[in-house]
Protein backbone atom coordinates (compact mmCIF):
# COMPACT_ATOMS: atom_id res chain seq x y z
CA UNK A 1 0.00 0.00 0.00
CA UNK A 2 1.14 3.24 -0.81
CA UNK A 3 0.03 6.71 0.74
CA UNK A 4 1.12 9.89 -0.68
CA UNK A 5 0.84 13.25 0.83
CA UNK A 6 1.62 16.84 -1.02
CA UNK A 7 1.74 20.30 0.75
CA UNK A 8 0.08 23.69 -0.73
CA UNK A 9 -0.43 26.47 0.57
CA UNK A 10 -3.75 28.27 0.77
CA UNK A 11 -3.76 31.94 1.79
CA UNK A 12 -1.85 33.84 4.63
CA UNK A 13 -2.63 35.07 7.65
CA UNK A 14 -1.18 38.46 9.42
CA UNK A 15 -2.06 37.98 13.09
CA UNK A 16 -0.60 39.52 16.36
CA UNK A 17 2.28 37.67 17.52
CA UNK A 18 0.57 37.84 20.90
CA UNK A 19 -2.04 36.41 19.60
CA UNK A 20 -0.41 33.30 18.77
CA UNK A 21 2.39 33.06 21.49
CA UNK A 22 0.34 34.75 24.83
CA UNK A 23 2.31 37.53 26.28
CA UNK A 24 4.95 37.86 23.06
CA UNK A 25 6.13 41.36 21.86
CA UNK A 26 4.13 44.17 21.82
CA UNK A 27 0.60 45.03 20.63
CA UNK A 28 2.05 46.29 17.43
CA UNK A 29 4.49 42.69 16.86
CA UNK A 30 2.95 40.81 14.06
CA UNK A 31 3.60 37.28 12.81
CA UNK A 32 2.68 36.51 8.45
CA UNK A 33 1.65 32.94 8.94
CA UNK A 34 0.78 30.34 6.56
CA UNK A 35 -2.31 28.40 5.43
CA UNK A 36 -2.12 25.03 4.60
CA UNK A 37 -3.72 22.46 2.91
CA UNK A 38 -2.96 19.16 2.21
CA UNK A 39 -3.87 16.36 -0.52
CA UNK A 40 -3.51 12.83 1.01
CA UNK A 41 -3.63 9.78 -1.89
CA UNK A 42 -4.46 6.80 -0.31
CA UNK A 43 -5.32 3.29 -2.80
CA UNK A 44 -9.36 3.48 -1.32
CA UNK A 45 -9.86 7.32 -2.05
CA UNK A 46 -8.53 10.87 -2.30
CA UNK A 47 -8.37 13.40 1.39
CA UNK A 48 -8.33 16.67 1.92
CA UNK A 49 -6.62 18.18 5.11
CA UNK A 50 -8.04 21.34 5.62
CA UNK A 51 -9.15 23.71 2.24
CA UNK A 52 -7.59 27.14 2.97
CA UNK A 53 -9.13 30.63 2.79
CA UNK A 54 -12.09 31.17 0.64
CA UNK A 55 -11.94 33.27 -2.29
CA UNK A 56 -14.43 35.81 -1.24
CA UNK A 57 -10.66 37.18 0.38
CA UNK A 58 -9.79 38.16 -2.40
CA UNK A 59 -12.84 39.89 -3.76
CA UNK A 60 -14.10 41.44 -1.05
CA UNK A 61 -11.69 40.59 1.83
CA UNK A 62 -13.40 43.32 4.75
CA UNK A 63 -16.89 42.16 3.62
CA UNK A 64 -16.13 38.85 3.81
CA UNK A 65 -14.02 39.30 7.28
CA UNK A 66 -16.05 42.00 9.00
CA UNK A 67 -15.07 42.14 12.75
CA UNK A 68 -12.02 40.30 12.28
CA UNK A 69 -10.29 42.82 10.26
CA UNK A 70 -9.66 44.39 13.44
CA UNK A 71 -7.55 41.58 14.61
CA UNK A 72 -5.54 39.68 10.94
CA UNK A 73 -5.87 40.26 7.97
CA UNK A 74 -6.20 37.35 4.95
CA UNK A 75 -4.23 37.22 1.49
CA UNK A 76 -4.99 34.96 -0.95
CA UNK A 77 -2.04 35.64 -3.71
CA UNK A 78 -3.19 34.33 -7.36
CA UNK A 79 -2.63 30.73 -7.37
CA UNK A 80 -3.19 29.85 -3.92
CA UNK A 81 -6.84 28.79 -4.29
CA UNK A 82 -7.30 25.05 -3.91
CA UNK A 83 -8.30 24.26 -7.37
CA UNK A 84 -4.87 25.57 -8.44
CA UNK A 85 -2.91 23.74 -5.92
CA UNK A 86 -4.74 20.51 -7.27
CA UNK A 87 -4.17 21.42 -11.04
CA UNK A 88 -0.81 22.00 -9.92
CA UNK A 89 -1.06 17.64 -9.24
CA UNK A 90 -3.03 17.24 -12.03
CA UNK A 91 -6.20 16.69 -9.78
CA UNK A 92 -9.42 18.45 -10.35
CA UNK A 93 -12.06 19.15 -7.08
CA UNK A 94 -14.39 16.52 -8.22
CA UNK A 95 -11.86 14.03 -7.78
CA UNK A 96 -11.46 14.83 -3.89
CA UNK A 97 -13.47 12.18 -1.59
CA UNK A 98 -12.99 13.42 1.87
CA UNK A 99 -12.17 16.52 3.21
CA UNK A 100 -11.38 16.20 6.66
CA UNK A 101 -11.45 19.92 9.23
CA UNK A 102 -9.48 20.06 11.41
CA UNK A 103 -11.77 22.61 12.67
CA UNK A 104 -14.19 25.36 11.19
CA UNK A 105 -12.52 28.19 12.09
CA UNK A 106 -12.28 30.43 8.39
CA UNK A 107 -8.60 30.15 7.30
CA UNK A 108 -9.31 26.04 7.46
CA UNK A 109 -12.79 25.22 5.58
CA UNK A 110 -12.61 28.30 3.43
CA UNK A 111 -11.93 26.26 -0.11
CA UNK A 112 -14.67 23.35 1.30
CA UNK A 113 -17.27 24.52 -1.24
CA UNK A 114 -14.97 24.28 -3.91
CA UNK A 115 -15.28 20.63 -3.65
CA UNK A 116 -19.04 19.86 -3.48
CA UNK A 117 -18.31 15.91 -4.13
CA UNK A 118 -16.55 15.21 -1.05
CA UNK A 119 -17.45 13.94 2.44
CA UNK A 120 -17.04 16.45 5.35
CA UNK A 121 -15.11 14.64 7.94
CA UNK A 122 -15.78 17.05 11.25
CA UNK A 123 -15.57 16.01 15.01
CA UNK A 124 -19.09 16.20 16.32
CA UNK A 125 -18.54 18.61 18.87
CA UNK A 126 -17.50 21.22 16.44
CA UNK A 127 -19.81 20.60 14.41
CA UNK A 128 -22.75 21.40 16.96
CA UNK A 129 -20.52 24.58 18.49
CA UNK A 130 -19.80 25.93 14.79
CA UNK A 131 -23.16 26.08 14.22
CA UNK A 132 -24.09 27.22 17.27
CA UNK A 133 -22.13 30.60 16.87
CA UNK A 134 -23.88 33.94 16.69
CA UNK A 135 -22.90 34.90 12.64
CA UNK A 136 -22.67 38.33 13.50
CA UNK A 137 -19.95 38.14 16.03
CA UNK A 138 -16.48 38.07 14.67
CA UNK A 139 -15.64 34.62 16.57
CA UNK A 140 -13.72 32.90 12.98
CA UNK A 141 -16.80 30.79 12.07
CA UNK A 142 -18.75 31.58 8.93
CA UNK A 143 -21.44 29.54 7.99
CA UNK A 144 -20.62 29.93 3.95
CA UNK A 145 -17.13 28.42 4.61
CA UNK A 146 -18.73 25.14 5.57
CA UNK A 147 -22.51 24.86 4.97
CA UNK A 148 -22.87 23.57 1.75
CA UNK A 149 -24.92 20.56 1.54
CA UNK A 150 -22.14 18.59 1.47
CA UNK A 151 -22.24 14.67 3.09
CA UNK A 152 -21.16 15.46 6.65
CA UNK A 153 -19.94 12.63 8.75
CA UNK A 154 -19.77 13.55 12.19
CA UNK A 155 -17.40 11.30 14.28
CA UNK A 156 -16.20 11.49 18.07
CA UNK A 157 -12.99 11.01 19.29
CA UNK A 158 -10.44 9.02 16.97
CA UNK A 159 -11.71 7.88 13.92
CA UNK A 160 -9.97 5.39 11.30
CA UNK A 161 -10.83 7.12 7.90
CA UNK A 162 -10.16 4.04 5.43
CA UNK A 163 -10.05 1.33 8.04
CA UNK A 164 -6.26 0.41 7.73
CA UNK A 165 -4.22 2.72 10.26
CA UNK A 166 -3.03 4.84 7.23
CA UNK A 167 -5.41 7.77 7.68
CA UNK A 168 -6.39 8.59 11.14
CA UNK A 169 -8.46 11.49 12.99
CA UNK A 170 -7.22 12.23 15.74
CA UNK A 171 -9.05 14.56 18.97
CA UNK A 172 -6.39 17.28 19.85
CA UNK A 173 -9.50 19.34 21.42
CA UNK A 174 -8.89 22.76 23.62
CA UNK A 175 -7.93 25.33 20.40
CA UNK A 176 -11.75 24.47 19.45
CA UNK A 177 -14.52 22.20 21.69
CA UNK A 178 -13.74 20.03 18.42
CA UNK A 179 -10.46 20.27 16.88
CA UNK A 180 -8.81 17.23 15.41
CA UNK A 181 -5.60 16.33 14.09
CA UNK A 182 -4.41 13.70 11.07
CA UNK A 183 -2.08 10.72 11.33
CA UNK A 184 -0.64 9.47 8.06
CA UNK A 185 1.28 6.72 8.26
CA UNK A 186 3.72 6.11 4.65
CA UNK A 187 6.10 4.03 3.59
CA UNK A 188 8.87 6.43 5.00
CA UNK A 189 6.94 6.32 8.92
CA UNK A 190 4.38 8.66 10.11
CA UNK A 191 3.53 11.99 10.05
CA UNK A 192 0.70 14.27 11.88
CA UNK A 193 -1.03 16.86 10.93
CA UNK A 194 -1.43 19.52 13.78
CA UNK A 195 -3.47 21.88 12.54
CA UNK A 196 -4.25 24.05 15.20
CA UNK A 197 -3.36 22.06 18.56
CA UNK A 198 0.04 23.23 17.32
CA UNK A 199 0.51 26.69 15.89
CA UNK A 200 4.44 26.48 16.55
CA UNK A 201 7.17 24.51 16.74
CA UNK A 202 7.52 26.49 19.79
CA UNK A 203 4.00 25.86 20.83
CA UNK A 204 5.09 22.33 21.17
CA UNK A 205 8.14 22.26 22.53
CA UNK A 206 7.96 25.20 25.08
CA UNK A 207 3.53 24.76 25.65
CA UNK A 208 3.23 28.35 24.85
CA UNK A 209 -0.14 28.67 24.06
CA UNK A 210 -1.73 31.34 22.12
CA UNK A 211 -3.96 34.12 24.10
CA UNK A 212 -7.15 33.07 23.33
CA UNK A 213 -8.29 29.22 23.42
CA UNK A 214 -11.42 27.23 23.98
CA UNK A 215 -10.17 25.40 27.11
CA UNK A 216 -6.47 25.78 28.11
CA UNK A 217 -6.54 22.27 30.16
CA UNK A 218 -7.72 20.21 26.99
CA UNK A 219 -4.72 21.98 24.48
CA UNK A 220 -2.17 21.38 27.22
CA UNK A 221 -3.44 17.61 27.17
CA UNK A 222 -3.53 17.81 23.28
CA UNK A 223 -0.15 18.76 23.23
CA UNK A 224 0.93 16.17 25.40
CA UNK A 225 -0.45 13.76 22.83
CA UNK A 226 1.24 15.29 19.61
CA UNK A 227 4.54 15.12 21.99
CA UNK A 228 3.84 11.41 22.73
CA UNK A 229 3.76 10.80 18.81
CA UNK A 230 6.70 12.74 18.17
CA UNK A 231 9.05 10.46 21.13
CA UNK A 232 7.43 7.73 19.10
CA UNK A 233 9.10 8.69 15.74
CA UNK A 234 5.70 10.53 14.08
CA UNK A 235 6.72 13.96 12.35
CA UNK A 236 4.60 17.12 13.43
CA UNK A 237 3.50 19.52 10.90
CA UNK A 238 2.75 22.49 12.62
CA UNK A 239 -0.69 24.51 11.60
CA UNK A 240 0.87 27.91 11.10
CA UNK A 241 4.74 28.21 11.66
CA UNK A 242 6.18 29.97 9.05
CA UNK A 243 9.82 29.67 9.79
CA UNK A 244 9.14 25.36 9.61
CA UNK A 245 7.00 25.52 6.53
CA UNK A 246 9.63 27.06 4.45
CA UNK A 247 11.42 23.36 4.87
CA UNK A 248 7.58 21.55 3.43
CA UNK A 249 8.20 20.74 -0.67
CA UNK A 250 4.82 21.94 -1.88
CA UNK A 251 2.98 20.24 -4.48
CA UNK A 252 3.42 19.01 -7.23
CA UNK A 253 6.39 17.38 -5.04
CA UNK A 254 5.35 15.25 -2.55
CA UNK A 255 5.64 16.20 1.50
CA UNK A 256 7.35 12.40 1.84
Amino acid sequence: MTVRLYAMTCGWVTMRLRAILDGEGDRDSTLVVPVPSYLIEHPKGRVLFDTGLNLAVRHDHDGYMGGLTKYMRAELRPGEELAAGLARLDRDVVDIDYVVNSHLHFDHCGGNGAVPNAAMVIQRPEWDYARSRDPEKPTGYKREDYDHGQDVRQVSGEHDLFGDGSVVCIPTYGHTPGHQSLKVRHDGGEVVLAGDACYLRQTLDNLHLPAIVHDREQMIASLHVLRGLRARGARIYYGHDPEFWRTVPQAPAPMV
